[in-house]
């Protein structure tokens, strides 16, 4: 006759399954990559941002209500950044002399200790309490915060430049400014054009479309509506507005990714909104030169100092389109001396 009595395998096992499943349900990393989801942005980051968003349209508004206009239009300057700003000194000499014709705002992640900048950049570093991760919408967050500060601050700034701690100058500032004001500056007219590159055939679309899930992004984005840009641009300050005002795409977008090995937000939210905005007011290409050729899980080819050469800076200028590159990236830090070198006789010398 057969025991009724349990034996002790079962709730052994029933034990360890409940252990292992509990263990990685609270480790995800230890979860296969495709399976992990990027981490949601908490609710009251959300809700601050909206507020400084809604401050800075508000702002705008009233601007233009008041008849206001631009005698000087500056350039604002975004670092998005989350190590120290190595290329500090070939900026300085950058921008030197030409304080009436430009700002700087600086984002830094808040975990990340940095060497606070001097000279011009001194005072410039936004405190954020807002954490960015790669391949997250929070980056998206992160460069809206740094548009809607620079409008807020002054509403003379017309051009915003996105750029990173690893992007250089590849011209003078006179030249990066008359090569965005071509028209008179005294008259900033709105069809000015947002340099963003916004590109529509590549191969890589369908897995970035479905990163989040499938059928996640109707109906707001439509497959036939995604693009997928650079992650760096010059956008006017009524594309800048535009960006702030969104709700709507913003819902879709800020969706944490299933498939974290296709998720880069960052790279197309800016360029599906304003492709299905204002198409005719972006010039579908970008100002600043990446290298792609030989990328490593996902960053681009990095220059260091071996390959920093006068022919480089003239090689990384050459476009398809009338307009120059005028940034580049990315240079590792111990370039810094070579870029330096090549300042006044190469890079500044138009």
């Amino acid at each position: 006759m057969l025991s009724s009595t349990p034996t002790p395998l079962i709730p052994t096992l029933t034990l360890f399954i409940s252990i292992t499943i509990i263990f990685f349900l609270f480790n995800p990393s230890l979860l296969p990559t495709t399976h992990r989801s990027s981490p949601p942005i908490p609710l009251s980051d959300e809700l601050s941002d909206l507020s400084l968003f809604s401050r800075a349209t508000r702002r705008a508004a009233a601007k233009s209500r008041l008849g206001t206009t631009n005698q000087n239009p500056k350039i604002a300057f975004l670092f998005l950044t989350n190590t120290d700003l190595y290329f500090a000194p070939l900026w300085q000499i950058f921008f030197d002399n030409y304080s009436a014709l430009y700002n700087i705002y600086i984002h830094v992640d808040p975990t990340v200790k940095i060497t606070p900048p001097g000279g011009v950049f001194q005072g410039r570093v936004i405190k954020d309490l807002h954490r960015t991760y790669r391949g997250t919408a929070t980056l998206i967050s992160a460069a809206r915060r740094l548009l809607a500060t620079a409008i807020l601050d002054d509403s003379s700034n017309f051009y915003f430049a996105l750029v990173s701690q690893q992007c250089v100058p590849l011209h003078s500032f006179m030249f990066v400014y008359n090569a965005l004001f071509r028209q008179n500056v005294d008259s900033v007219s709105l069809d000015r054009l947002s340099f963003i590159e916004i590109l529509s055939n590549e191969s890589i679309l369908p897995d970035r479309y479905n990163a989040r899930g499938k059928g996640v992004m109707v109906p707001e984005v439509p497959f036939d509506k995604f693009r997928v840009g650079s992650q760096f641009f010059v956008l006017t300050r009524r594309h800048s507005l535009m960006v702030l005002r969104d709700r709507k795409l913003w819902r879709k977008f800020k969706i944490p990714c299933i498939n974290v090995h296709s998720c880069y937000p960052e790279e197309h939210y800016f360029s599906t909104m304003l492709s299905m905005l204002d198409p005719k007011g972006c010039s579908f290409y970008t100002l600043t030169r990446v290298n792609w050729t030989d990328s490593v899980n996902g960053h681009p080819h990095t220059y260091y100092p071996p390959e920093v050469s006068a022919e480089l800076i003239y090689s990384l200028r050459e476009s398809n389109s009338s307009y120059s590159y005028l940034f580049a990236r990315k240079f590792s830090p111990d370039s810094l001396n070579t870029l330096l070198d090549l300042s006044e006789k190469v890079i500044f010398k138009d």
